[in-house]
């Protein structure tokens, strides 16, 4: 099997079989719950992984509800799989800051063509969780929110790595997309487990867009010397 069919399998099989959650977090399932993500998903696949070459793997923390929640690409919002990856897409045209931010370190390696080559993109928990708020909006909810649905999940979050490198990625090095709670989870889990040699943090994109969108040029060169490392 290619790389891209052993993602899209990993896909189609993906799902929370767990314990329930805690009240008011609801599991986010692209892949059963958008019409459109398992066809988009599978198509940016095979147009970028159709080959047996290994990749490094960078782990998010989870999808967000605009961007892989919507498409069933990793960091990738329908406006960027459009414009960047050249994929039609029917659905909701959602934005998401993360996948602007991504995006741009992707045009600035040199395409989607030559940075799908070499790296492959996911989350520590691929995926999502929503909650409501007290005015009754869906929001955004990482697995390291609250310490109850952290520790339910971590078998879940274990299990997917296991999954992920079995893709076909390499283990000497790990990019961490968070340099907080998702890289102290990832390093606590990779010391039990021994899943990577190194561990190698870089800023979340999110937080770079929200709070050091002045100073993004010089976090797309941590990005870029960091992946040069390999």
């Amino acid at each position: 099997m290619t790389f891209a069919e052993k993602v899209i399998q990993f896909n189609q099989e993906l799902e929370y079989t767990g314990p329930p959650l805690p009240s008011g977090i609801r599991i986010m399932n692209p892949y059963k719950e958008e019409e459109l993500a398992m066809g988009s998903s599978s198509e940016f696949y095979r147009k970028f992984y159709s080959d047996e070459n290994k990749r490094h793997l960078i782990l998010g923390i989870n999808p967000g509800r605009f961007g892989g929640g919507v498409t069933g690409v990793p960091f990738t919002d329908p406006k960027r799989l459009i414009s960047e990856c050249h994929i039609p897409y029917e659905g909701r045209m959602m934005h998401e800051p993360s996948s602007v931010y991504v995006y741009e370190v992707i045009r600035a390696y040199g395409g989607p063509e030559a940075f799908y080559r070499d790296i492959y993109i996911n989350s520590l928990c691929p995926l999502g969780f929503t909650i409501m708020d007290n005015k009754g909006r869906e929001k955004n909810y990482n697995y390291y929110d609250s310490k109850e649905l952290s520790a339910i999940v971590t078998p879940f979050i274990i299990d997917n790595i296991k999954k992920q490198i079995a893709l076909g990625c390499y283990t000497d090095t790990c990019f961490c997309f968070g340099t907080g709670q998702n890289e102290k989870f990832l390093k606590k889990v990779n010391n039990e487990h021994g899943f990577f040699k190194e561990i190698v943090a870089l800023e979340h994109p999110r937080f770079i867009m929200q709070y050091k969108a002045k100073s993004q040029q010089a976090y797309i060169d941590k990005y870029l010397k960091a992946f040069s490392g390999f």
